[in-house]
């Protein structure tokens, strides 16, 4: 039987499973990927304003968890590409529904920021 997870629950495993995937970077990083396997190089021209250090961050965090993979090149000993496991690719439509969403809205949380402002 699977165990109940409660992420509303502090010590609850799945808290830290929302800490990584709702994370902006791995966000942008899950959806990036969506669209195939990606070299670390075009990761970072596809997710605009991301540090190297933060991307190798964001690519260690997710591989940890086992949303994605990093698997050798065909082309040379530093080849290397980067592509979604099973898992990673089953948050894909959650992380695309975000940056969606994000998009859609984005001119209204802007509208409300300079009302307060």
């Amino acid at each position: 039987m699977t165990p109940a997870y409660d992420p509303f629950n502090r010590l609850c495993p799945s808290r830290s499973v929302l800490d990584t995937v709702a994370d902006r970077w791995a966000v942008l990083v899950l959806v990036a990927l969506g669209d195939g396997r990606a070299r670390f190089s075009a990761l970072r021209e596809r997710v605009d304003g991301i540090s190297p250090k933060m991307l190798t961050a964001t690519l260690r965090h997710l591989e940890t968890d086992g949303l994605v993979s990093r698997r050798p090149g065909t082309g040379g000993i530093r080849q290397v590409y980067y592509e979604l496991t099973d898992v990673g690719a089953s948050a894909v439509p959650a992380a695309a529904a975000l940056v969606a969403w994000a998009r859609a809205h984005a001119a209204d949380v802007q509208a409300a920021r300079q009302e307060i402002s």
